[in-house]
């Protein structure tokens, strides 16, 4: 996946915006203004963090190499993944959209509505 394949892929997802809150290098891409996806575009490798349910995040991780605990992120809810073609570009968008659903889960009732994710 690329670095514009990424940021369209999170803009897509409904009501997705993209913030710059640490520095000018880091995406960070927010639903309602709650995190699911951090990415510094421009580095190589490339590379994303995403929320993920503490047991699936553990499972990914024995899995795969290219999935580690999310770095400077809590460790146990966030893994970061090097987006170095060891894993389908499916996959990744399958995280994306786990990260992102888990994000939407925890907002208030009305906001979920309008999102279109009761």
């Amino acid at each position: 996946m690329t670095p514009a394949a990424l940021r369209t892929f999170c803009l897509g997802l409904n009501g997705t915006a993209e913030e710059f809150p640490f520095t000018p290098e880091h995406s960070v891409f927010k639903v309602c203004g709650k995190m699911f996806a951090l990415s510094a575009l421009e580095e190589e490798p490339l590379t994303v963090s995403l929320k993920c349910d503490p047991d699936l995040a553990v499972q990914l991780r024995a899995e795969h190499p290219a999935i580690v605990p999310g770095w400077h992120l809590n460790k146990r809810h966030w893994n970061t993944v090097t987006l170095d073609g060891s894993l389908p570009d499916r996959t990744v968008r399958e995280m994306i959209e786990d990260s992102y659903d888990l994000v939407v889960a925890g907002l208030p009732k009305a906001e979920r509505l309008r999102l279109d994710r009761p």
